[in-house]
């Protein structure tokens, strides 16, 4: 039976976790994969929180050289998070030729061209599957079950915070504070929200899957954001009147060199797969060119499905005769052959406040069609203050005509104001 010995920075809940699992279900690790894999090290800056854990105390360090100073470790776990002090840490262990398992989402988007020369360099591994979709894997099925396919659309639910926020405005009508509050009572979000609600997140899990699964590199920078902080309770009301779901969506296509990569919130009709996906729980959408739609469905964060896509990774490290890289030119930069479409076509939910007096509509129209946007349908909804909410939602059009159109409806005088601008799947 293989000998695999690791280390473990972290020891927060998804290091704990990490832990539990390769303590717990050692047995049956090394009975179904034949692997005897033993934490031999955690280190953290409290050796107290390490012990705290349940780990023995001659395990625990807050000195990184006892890990990298130790020969028979061969597989470094970093469960600390963020950019820094984590991107130094595994940059010394793959120096030492030691292979990195991480979580870390916005390490490996914003330096994965430079931890993984550093890997190849020093034959040293580096897997990540739980930095995307938390215990879903979704990074195994691009990389070793896709292989037939040209990806040519990913659709994702890929950030657990904002779509339990969403939920619980759907569901029980809650203001997004109310909603944000809750999730933060409940450990989803944490106590500065801005990562999850403003779409930084999702865009990190996007530019990694969509490198992956449109192989090629495309940088975190190059992915259009918006998050769910303006969302109201209205505007999802009337999209459920109209037969939507509000989620936060990941969207990447590819058509030929044509790429185009953004995260917004996005009105999904109801008989679309990805509209039941409720609470914390996370899905991914694909299609291949040959295999058509699948998805990928399951709970996108937490200690256990994280440390079980952790633990996925360290066994499948472990079993590597040679070790596995990207497949394309991953230097950090947009390929010179790749057009990203910025000026992307969507459907649109618009909602605005209009003087409640004859002719206004003709003119909001009259705008719309001169920039080619046409109207599916339109409802208005009451009288306050002399302005009458309207809502319209549009046919498929351009993000330019569509900004173009708004710009010109925002200067008329009797707009009081454009409350929500919503694509729709």
């Amino acid at each position: 039976m293989k000998k695999v010995r690791v280390a473990i920075l972290g020891i927060g809940t998804v290091g704990g976790g990490t832990y539990q699992i390769l303590t717990e279900n050692h047995d049956w690790i090394a009975a179904a994969r034949g692997l005897d894999i033993e934490v031999a090290k955690v280190l953290d800056k409290s050796v107290d929180r390490i012990t705290a854990k349940g780990v023995p105390a001659n395990k625990a360090t807050a000195d990184l050289n006892d890990i990298l100073s130790d020969p028979s470790i061969s597989i470094v776990v970093e469960t600390m998070g963020g950019v820094e002090p984590a991107g130094t840490f595994i940059m010394k262990a793959l120096s030492a030729g030691k292979s990195v398992v991480t979580a870390n989402k916005e390490l490996i988007s914003k330096r994965w061209s430079e931890l993984e020369a550093t890997a190849k360099k020093n034959g040293a591994g580096l897997y990540f599957e739980a930095s995307c979709v938390g215990g879903v894997p979704i990074i195994r099925t691009l990389n070793d079950a896709m292989q037939a396919n040209r990806i040519t659309q990913l659709y994702g639910i890929i950030n657990g915070t904002t779509n339990y926020i969403l939920t619980e405005m759907t569901e029980k009508g809650k203001s997004y504070a109310e909603a944000l509050k809750d999730a933060q009572a409940l450990g989803y979000a944490e106590a500065d929200p801005t990562a999850d609600v403003e779409g930084f997140d999702a865009m990190y899990k996007l530019s990694i899957l969509s490198s992956l699964g449109f192989h090629t590199c495309i940088p975190y920078s190059e992915i259009y954001r918006e998050g769910i902080t303006a969302i109201t309770p209205a505007d999802i009301a009337v999209g459920k009147d109209f037969g939507y779901t509000l989620k936060l969506l990941a969207i990447g296509k590819r058509d030929g060199n044509d790429v185009e990569v953004r995260v917004h919130p996005t009105f999904v009709p109801n008989e679309h797969p990805l509209a039941s996906v409720r609470g914390s729980f996370n899905a991914v959408f694909l299609t291949g060119d040959f295999v058509d739609d699948i998805m990928l469905y399951g709970r996108g964060a937490g200690a256990r499905p994280t440390g079980s896509a952790i633990v996925s990774d360290v066994v499948y490290c472990a079993e590597r005769s040679a070790h596995v890289y990207s497949d394309f030119d991953n230097n950090g930069k947009l390929d010179s052959a790749i057009k990203l479409k910025k000026d992307f076509e969507s459907a649109y939910y618009i909602s605005l406040k209009l003087a409640d007096r004859p002719g206004v509509l003709s003119k909001i129209t009259n705008i719309l069609g001169s920039y080619g946007v046409s109207i599916d349908k339109a409802m208005q909804h009451g009288v306050a203050d002399n302005y009458a909410p309207v809502v319209f939602f549009t046919h498929k059009t351009d993000e330019t005509s569509m900004r173009k159109a708004l710009h010109e409806i925002e200067t008329l005088d009797v707009v009081h104001s454009v409350d929500a601008v919503i694509r729709v799947l």
